[in-house]
């Protein structure tokens, strides 16, 4: 249902009404309809820069665009006026004059000056990839948590690029006003530009304070899981490497899959249960990418907690990609940074190789070389998924207080928990009550204590 819905809303290319004018860029919507893409290759090889192109590709596709042409310029560092040299830019212009393209889109994240002198030079739109990706957040995110993190993140990345031009944007005559407008417009007073940053201030404000109550709710539901003594297993990975496909797959979840880049934005917890019967559960989580937007990292913090705060980080790979050992290194950046600010150690990491099916034994035989420690899995044909149900059995926290008890019939309650929070390894059934011997989490250790030496 969730997929038929997003389905069901389409741009369609060509039929914008839009104004030509490109001036006040910040305060129309972003239209990505034809468009030409631009990156400037600084290190690497050809291959990476055109690896990161193709990407930015995909990610216009998602947002709704339809790409029509990709430039890359090699250069020590972007040029600090215009992200490309002049001549490039001329070029670019030619390219889009050609192509009939209404917006421009740039491989990183543009200054404000160099994306006014940008438009200014190409007369259409230019987005850059900041933009782009919370343009596509704004698309999917579903729940009211996640829409207010992603309309945070955007005030945070519009707010240091607004501008205006001249008389149209100022309320402001002062003096003899004359010619300005005559009685009722002299004196001080607020720009447009100041009211517009005055009003997102306030805004951001207000979305920051909602946002800290609604992680006051998920703070308490993870509390009472950690009371609960209930392990947890974040998936976490590059975007669009298959973690809700395998979420689903292990669990039932019935969450959102599709064969997009952040189709998943709002995390979904499940429950699960080990081969000898021990309760965790899953996260699924928010794809990363390289270059995630800051704006982003911060907006999502509470959301990705939940990967800093896990016993168990499953770590899904796309198996199909060309450069997989490059998005491991995007995702374990990511969230060291967030261990590292919630200083917490980075929980122990299952590396997961998804969509095998999709490649052949030379390539999978290669990847075992890339990836040694890897476990390969196809969450669509289900090939390796027991032998991953089996590991993650394996390394979830174990049970580590001993304890020989005898509990009273009345107490049944304390058996049944012992039987799913522990390992039982002897359990006799006397006429005072049920003699337990069993391996069980310091809490429940603790309520058990009084029943040690009885009878």
């Amino acid at each position: 249902m969730d997929l038929a819905e997003r389905a069901s809303l389409r741009r369609v290319s060509g039929l914008s009404t839009e104004l030509a004018d490109i001036t006040e860029v910040e305060y129309r919507q972003l239209r990505l309809e034809r468009v030409v893409l631009v990156g400037v290759w600084t290190e690497g090889d050809a291959a990476h820069a055109e690896a990161s192109l193709a990407e930015l590709a995909r990610l216009a596709e998602t947002a709704g665009s339809e790409v029509l042409e990709g430039l890359i310029q090699r250069r020590d560092r972007p040029d600090p006026g215009t992200y490309i040299g002049s001549g490039k830019v001329r070029e670019l212009r030619d390219t889009v004059v050609a192509t009939g393209a209404d917006t421009v889109i740039c491989d990183g994240e543009l200054s404000p000056g160099q994306l006014r002198q940008l438009e200014d030079k190409l007369k259409v739109k230019v987005v850059d990839r900041t933009a782009l990706i919370l343009d596509i957040f704004a698309q999917h995110a579903r729940s009211k948590e996640g829409k207010a993190q992603v309309e945070l993140a955007q005030l945070q990345y519009m707010l240091p690029r607004l501008r205006g031009w001249g008389d149209a944007m100022s309320r402001q005559a002062g003096g003899r006003a004359g010619a300005n407008g005559g009685v009722g417009t002299r004196g001080p007073g607020e720009t447009k530009l100041e009211t517009d940053r005055r009003r997102i201030h306030k805004r951001i404000s207000k979305l920051r304070k909602e946002l800290h109550a609604m992680r006051t709710v998920r703070d308490t539901k993870r509390g009472r899981r950690e009371t609960n003594a209930v392990p947890s297993v974040a998936i976490a990975g590059y975007t669009n490497a298959g973690k809700s496909s395998l979420l689903n797959v292990l669990t039932g979840a019935g969450v959102l899959v599709e064969d997009a880049l952040f189709a998943t934005l709002d995390p979904t917890t499940r429950k699960a249960v080990t081969p000898d019967g021990r309760p965790f559960t899953f996260t699924d989580t928010v794809g990363f990418v390289r270059h995630l937007p800051h704006q982003l990292v911060e907006a999502f913090r509470s959301t990705l907690e939940e990967v800093a705060g896990a016993d168990l980080l499953v770590h899904v790979v796309d198996g199909s990609e060309a450069a997989p050992h490059e998005q491991v290194a995007a995702v374990r950046e990511v969230v060291a940074e967030i261990a590292e600010e919630h200083r917490d150690s980075m929980p122990p990491e299952l590396l997961v190789v998804n969509k095998i099916d999709q490649v052949d034994g030379t390539r999978i035989a290669e990847l075992r070389r890339l990836l040694p420690d890897a476990h390969f899995v196809s969450a669509h044909s289900g090939d390796g998924i027991e032998e991953l149900r089996a590991e993650v059995a394996e390394r979830l926290p174990r049970p580590d207080v001993f304890v020989d008890v005898l509990i009273p019939y009345t107490r049944g309650d304390l058996v049944a928990r012992a039987h799913t929070e522990g390992e039982i390894v002897e359990e006799e059934h006397t006429p005072e009550g049920t003699r337990l011997r069993a391996k069980v989490r310091t809490d429940l250790a603790g309520v058990l204590q009084q029943f040690v030496g009885v009878g």
